[in-house]
Order: C-alpha cells, then sequence, then structure tokens
C-alpha cells in the first residue's frame, strides 16, 4: 500500500515524500489499519522495520485532521538518549510542512535549552521516563496535556528499570478511554501484555515476527576463536568484507576503549561510545558514523537501540552478548528498511556460554566458519600506544582536560606531601604527645616550647596510594615518574649511619 492511499493530510504527506516514503511497510500497513480509526494497538516487530515512521504517521495525522485531537499533545516515551534523539530526528522531517512542534527530553545535559523549548510551546514530547518525570514534578510538563501515547521499546524499557517511572507515569495521564494509546516493541513479554491489559483501553494485538526473530535479510555468521587472536581475526575481517561502515560491539567499557585504541593503532578510522561519555560528544561522534565522515565505531549495548545509521554494512559482535535479548537488537543496527546486511560474531571461551540461549531465543542455529590462518591479520598495537589512546581520549574536550589537570595537580601535591613526611621521618625522632623540648634563644636564655600533639601521617605504599586514588576518582591513575622521584640505592655505611642516627664527617 502506497502513502497516498491512506488519505492522510496534505501537510503531511508531503513530509513523507521529503522522507523518502513511498510505499508502507508490513507493520505500518497493519498498524494504520486501526491507529488513524482511533484504535490502542500493542505493536511486536522486528527492529528496523518501519515501526518509529508508523506512530509518528498516526500523531501527526491525528493532530492535524481530527477534531477531537486538535490543540492536544502527544507524548512518546523511549528507553536510551539516542533513541530519543533518532524520533526527534524523523519527526521534524515528517513534520516539515505543518505547524506542529517537536522537541526531546532526556538526561545528561542541562535544562536550559529543554526548558526554553517548553515555554516555546511543544506539540509532540519525546522524552526518557526520568527527565520527563523531573518536568512534571516542577510544574513545567502537564500531564493533563497530553491525548496520545507511545512507548517505544517497550521490553527494553523494563530491562533497564522504568517499569515503576512507566505505571507513575500512566496513571497520572489521562484515563485510557480519553485517550489514544501505541505500545511498540520487539518482543511482547508477559509485563508488556499485563501493562497493557491494564492501561490500554482494548488494545488490538499485532504481531508481525511471528516466530522469526531476526530479520532474514541478515547474514549471520559466526566464528570460534581464542581470545588471543579475537583482534587478529577482527583486522582480518574487515580486510576481507572492506565495509563502507562498520559497527562493533563489545560487553565493558574498558574492552571497547581498548577494541577502539587497537583499531586506530592498525590504521583505522575509528572512535567508540560508551555510557559515561559526555552526550554532546557521544552526539558528535554518532554524526560522524552517519554523515560517513566516521568509518568505524566500538560500542556498548548502550548503542544497541536507538542507533539508525542508513546502509551500515557490517555489524560485528567481538563479544558474544550475555543477554540473549541483546543479540537481536545489536544486528539489527544492519538490514534496515528492508535493505541486506551482515553480522560476524567472535565467540570466545570467556562468553561462549551464551551462545546455547541465543540460538534458542532466535530459534536458529548461527551458521559456523571456521578462520584459516591467512584470515588472522598481524596486530601492531602496543601497550603503550592503548595508554597514549586512553589518555587524549580521557582530555579530548576542554572540560574533562580542566579536570584531568585538577586532578594530576592535586595528585602531584599529595604524593609531594607523603614525600615530605617521609623526609622529615628520617631526619628526626617521631614527636610524642605533649612533650617539652627545650630550645635555646640567641642570648643563651632557656625556653620551653610545647611540640606540635599531631601524630605523624602514616607512611602509606604506593600500591595503598594508588587504591586511595582510585576510589576517591573513580579512575585508574598512572604514577608519574617525573612527580616521584626514583628511590635512590642506599649504600650499607648510610643505612648505619641511619640506624644509629650518627652524622657523617
Amino acid at each position: 500500500m502506497k502513502f497516498i492511499e491512506l488519505g492522510l493530510d496534505e501537510k503531511l504527506l508531503k513530509g513523507i515524500e521529503s522522507a523518502g516514503f513511498k510505499d508502507c511497510t508490513e507493520v505500518q500497513e497493519e498498524t494504520f489499519k486501526h491507529s488513524l480509526k482511533g484504535k490502542d494497538v500493542l505493536v511486536q516487530s522486528q527492529t528496523g522495520t518501519g515501526k518509529t515512521a508508523a506512530f509518528l504517521i498516526t500523531i501527526f495525522q491525528m493532530l492535524l485532521a481530527r477534531d477531537d485531537f486538535k490543540n492536544r499533545k502527544a507524548l512518546i516515551l523511549a528507553p536510551t538518549r539516542e533513541l530519543v534523539l533518532q524520533i526527534e530526528k524523523e519527526s521534524k522531517i515528517l513534520g516539515t510542512f505543518t505547524d506542529l512542534k517537536t522537541a526531546s527530553f532526556f538526561g545528561g545535559i542541562g535544562y536550559d535549552k529543554q526548558e526554553e523549548a517548553l515555554r516555546e510551546g511543544v506539540d509532540i514530547v519525546i522524552a526518557t521516563p526520568g527527565r520527563l518525570l523531573d518536568f512534571a514534578q516542577s510544574g513545567k510538563i502537564l500531564f493533563s496535556d497530553f491525548s496520545i501515547l507511545v512507548i517505544d521499546e517497550a521490553d527494553r524499557m523494563f530491562d533497564m528499570g522504568f517499569y515503576p517511572d512507566i505505571k507513575m507515569i500512566l496513571r497520572k495521564l489521562p484515563p485510557s478511554s480519553r485517550r489514544l494509546s501505541m505500545l511498540f516493541s520487539a518482543t511482547l513479554s508477559t509485563r508488556v501484555k499485563n501493562l497493557a491489559w491494564e492501561f490500554m483501553n482494548e488494545a488490538i494485538e499485532i504481531n508481525m515476527s511471528g516466530d522469526q526473530i531476526t530479520v532474514d535479510k541478515i547474514r549471520q555468521t559466526l566464528y570460534h576463536i581464542g581470545t588471543n587472536e579475537k583482534m587478529k581475526l577482527l583486522l582480518g575481517l574487515l580486510k576481507k568484507h572492506n565495509p563502507g561502515n562498520v559497527l562493533i560491539f563489545a560487553n565493558t567499557k574498558h574492552e571497547v576503549v581498548r577494541i577502539a585504541a587497537s583499531l586506530t593503532a592498525n590504521g583505522y578510522n575509528c572512535n567508540y561510545i560508551i555510557g559515561d561519555l559526555p552526550q554532546k560528544k557521544r552526539m558528535r561522534i554518532i554524526e560522524d558514523i552517519k554523515s560517513g565522515k566516521l568509518k568505524y565505531l566500538v560500542a556498548t549495548d548502550v548503542a544497541a537501540r536507538g542507533l539508525h545509521i542508513d546502509d551500515l554494512d557490517l555489524v560485528v559482535n567481538y563479544d558474544l552478548p550475555e543477554d540473549y535479548e541483546n543479540y537481536v537488537h545489536r544486528i539489527g543496527r544492519t538490514a534496515r528498511a528492508g535493505k541486506s546486511g551482515l553480522a560476524i560474531t567472535l565467540a570466545c571461551e570467556k562468553y561462549v556460554y551464551s551462545l546455547p540461549y541465543i540460538e534458542s531465543y532466535i530459534k536458529m542455529k548461527i551458521p559456523v566458519e571456521w578462520p584459516e590462518d591467512d584470515l588472522l591479520a598481524e596486530d601492531l598495537t602496543t601497550d603503550k600506544f592503548v595508554k597514549n589512546f586512553i589518555s587524549r581520549s580521557k582530555s579530548a574536550s576542554p572540560k574533562r582536560a580542566d579536570t584531568a589537570k585538577k586532578k594530576t595537580k592535586a595528585i602531584a601535591k599529595k604524593e609531594k606531601t607523603y614525600i615530605q613526611d617521609e623526609k622529615s621521618q628520617k631526619s628526626r625522632p617521631a614527636a610524642k604527645k605533649d612533650i617539652i623540648k627545650k630550645t635555646t634563644k640567641s642570648k643563651g636564655t632557656p625556653v620551653a616550647k610545647k611540640q606540635s600533639s599531631q601524630k605523624p601521617i602514616k607512611k602509606a605504599s604506593l600500591d595503598d596510594r594508588m587504591k586511595y586514588y582510585q576510589e576517591k576518582y573513580g579512575e585508574t591513575f598512572v604514577v608519574n615518574k617525573e612527580i616521584i622521584p626514583e628511590k635512590k640505592k642506599t649504600s650499607l655505611i648510610d643505612k648505619i649511619f641511619s640506624i644509629f642516627r650518627i652524622k657523617k664527617g
């Protein structure tokens, strides 16, 4: 079915045309049969099948053409900042020729710009649950204004612990009989269905996935490989396939940074995304790979959802995900909107235990290929390069660089204190509390002077100090050899003089 056959508002049709949409996908066609009539829908569909456009087009049509929805607002809830921004971008394209305003609200950045958007007026609010509740509690967003609700990636919402927040939001919204509700998810768990039963108005269930969990146009391949040879295999695969762009997933932040450093050392234009990366930097990196400026991106599962890259050639699971559902969301970054793609998984001895659960979930065996020796490329990575890469990454932004300088100064100051204390401990006996020491003025008059009652600072080992800094600042520090001088070798005679405190000469 073509969009022009749906009887949509002319302004909306222009927006759909500018977005490059002509024919409805299957999930869009099935959704529109009910949603455009004002009926609630509960939709299960594979990732990359056009769910976002399905609910956005419904929202615009309701707000533009239906009298009972005019001057009302729509609320879209999504689990991650990346997904919120992606929905906002698509919404602005579809609404180009309308007067309806869209804005996004999420944490990790300041409130000023988001508050300004609210003051100017917003018709379509796209938000993460936490930031939405913040604005609602301050009275800057009123739940009573919303007549349309969309919950996107509902299963992921529950995985991330948003279930209590969602229930709170649903209770504050107008009753289900007075709003249009649409819930979309790649999987429909019992909790998702219970939520629909309790807070939706006789929702019509649409299941486009059937027994197939993954998109059939994704070619999947798995290699069994030892941990120590994974990077060599990755380099060989990149050389063999020469993808236009690639998204590489690892399970931990530390591993993501190490992979990015290794790829950079081997001549690949690479960057990475992890959860605690500053929001502005994350957005800049995502835009770089979307525009083609960046070809190789390494990420944790924070990017498994909401990161829409047109024509993504290759997804690599450098680590098998520990959560079997994340496998589907990872590889779903490719083969979007009916296109084909390739997903390669490296199964090492550390994470291979999750393979049976993944294959049981996707109801298929992932085809296995065995790497020949010529597929393992030479790895030019050195420990020194990785350390320098991490150091540069931490001080990439002015704010982080300033923080790094302050931390370095603080470390230097503490190290200097320790060194001075060590010297003072060697040069004089330890002070005892309330000891009166006699001193002599220049004229020879004896004067009683009370010595400090403060206990000497206990000498700490270098390992103890490094552990203290890690706990206090949340980062791993490397000893700066310029701050801490090497311990000079002490001759036997010097040790004897030191023991008996005899002044040489």
